[in-house]
């Protein structure tokens, strides 16, 4: 199990291409209208608490936002209630999109 708190888009993606870890965007919905990693899950920051259920604690889980602000957030609370494997997608979206990788716009 990975214990970092935190990883550079290109190594997420990397981890996400296999298919056994998953993304959560964590921005609100009129921001992933407006550009989005494709096969994310949207739960806003503010939705985490009431969609717990819905993010499982066997897998490693990489959170993002815009900028890394509000994913930092989202992994600190995920760690708290019982999701170690939880981590922060450095530099959010920007940086994904920056890093070349794909983004749905």
């Amino acid at each position: 199990m990975d214990t970092a708190t935190d990883a550079t888009p290109t190594a997420s993606y990397d981890a996400l291409r296999d298919g056994e870890a998953i993304l959560i965007d964590v921005r609100e919905p009129w921001e992933n209208e407006q550009m989005s990693i494709p096969g994310a899950l949207l739960i806003p920051l503010g939705e985490i608490p009431d969609r717990l259920g819905e993010i499982p604690v066997d897998r490693d889980i990489y959170v993002h936002c815009r900028i890394g602000g509000r994913s930092a957030k989202a992994v600190d609370y995920l760690r708290e209630h019982g999701r170690s494997r939880a981590i922060n997608v450095a530099g959010g979206i920007d940086a994904w999109k920056e890093a070349g990788l794909p983004v749905t716009e």
